[in-house]
């Protein structure tokens, strides 16, 4: 059976059973079966065992949406998931830590194609991410982003509280063939070239483009509004610490009133005064990217021998020993893992 974890506050809980602890995993079981497959091509073409060819068509498909959840245990699950995203502090205050939540970055429940969508998710964990260097499951993914982008804690993967976020994660990939990849699937979309930003100008445009609106002019945000930075925002081992995926996500989202009105060059200057105020540290960052290709904004030391680029001051954090992800175990020569 699952785990508990404490105060899940913003969701209605019912007693999980082993019906509906099936249930839930059943899902998962069958993405990891199914990995070994070959990726289908763009416009159909995914194997189907015993019969033809599954054709998906990516324009023809959208993704489930709240109105869809099942009114049964599965939906339970999804729904619970689904809150969690938009209550992460409140839900789990233990685990997330800082004044951020899934939905300060993954926008509209996960579904915006242009702030890090969740659709599709399924189709591609496990995937081999380059920070790691190693293959990694859809649940390191996820805690990763509690331990970095959220400041917060390691989540335990035998939890209810994971298995109802992978659930939603399941639900709005529902159709996606598994190894497709959707747009948006590489996250923030890369920025066309990479400028140089300017921290004098862009602590000018934040005011004058109305950032402070929003998120104070000590970058403390309001209320549900994320904090820039500070103890309670992303910590430098999160993406967003990287001036180009700042930049990226400014100026693809912001400002909420009237996206799509910077300039790449303002989004830069944005985000480099935005990433060179103090932000919580990452425990154990210096391990990232063992086998190289740093990208160069990395704003901290690796052992593989990357220097610091722009790095801003660090805040210690409070439980550092609960913020390492344990990295899964790379294949080595002969099929031995180490």
């Amino acid at each position: 059976m699952l785990r508990s974890l404490p105060a899940i506050r913003p969701v209605h809980r019912r007693p999980a059973s082993a019906a509906f602890t099936a249930l839930a995993i059943a899902p998962l079981l069958a993405t990891l079966a199914a990995c070994g497959g070959e990726k289908p091509a763009a416009s159909g073409g995914a194997a189907s065992p015993g019969g033809p060819a599954v054709q998906f068509t990516e324009a023809n498909w959208t993704p489930k949406r709240e109105a869809d959840i099942p009114n049964d245990s599965m939906g339970a699950s999804i729904r619970r998931g689904l809150y969690l995203l938009r209550f992460t502090p409140e839900s789990l205050p233990n685990y997330a830590t800082s004044g951020l939540r899934c939905t300060s970055c993954h926008q509209e429940d996960g579904l915006k194609v242009s702030a890090a969508p969740l659709t599709g998710s399924h189709a591609r964990f496990p995937k081999y991410m380059p920070r790691t260097g190693t293959t990694i499951t859809l649940a390191d993914r996820v805690n990763y982003c509690f331990t970095r982008s959220l400041a917060g804690n390691v989540l335990p993967v035998d939890s209810r509280e994971m298995t109802d976020l992978l659930a939603y994660m399941q639900f709005i990939s529902q159709d996606v063939p598994t190894g497709y990849k959707l747009t948006g699937h590489d996250g923030l979309i890369s920025m066309a070239d990479t400028l140089d930003g300017d921290v004098a100008r862009g602590e000018a445009l934040f005011t004058a483009k109305t950032c402070v609106a929003c998120h104070g002019a000590d970058g403390a945000g309001m209320g549900v509004l994320p904090p820039l930075w500070g103890a309670k925002s992303y910590s430098i081992g999160a993406s967003m610490s990287r001036i180009e995926r700042a930049a990226s996500f400014i100026y693809h989202n912001m400002p909420q009133t009237a996206p799509g009105t910077l300039t790449p060059q303002e989004a830069f200057d944005l985000a480099a005064y935005i990433n060179s105020k103090p932000r919580p540290d990452s425990p154990a960052k210096e391990l990232d990217w063992p086998l190289g290709g740093v990208p160069k904004d990395v704003p901290y030391d690796t052992r593989s021998g990357h220097k610091a680029y722009r790095p801003p001051p660090l805040l210690p954090r409070a439980t550092p020993e609960r913020a390492v992800v344990p990295v899964p175990p790379r294949a080595a020569a002969g099929g031995a893992t180490r």
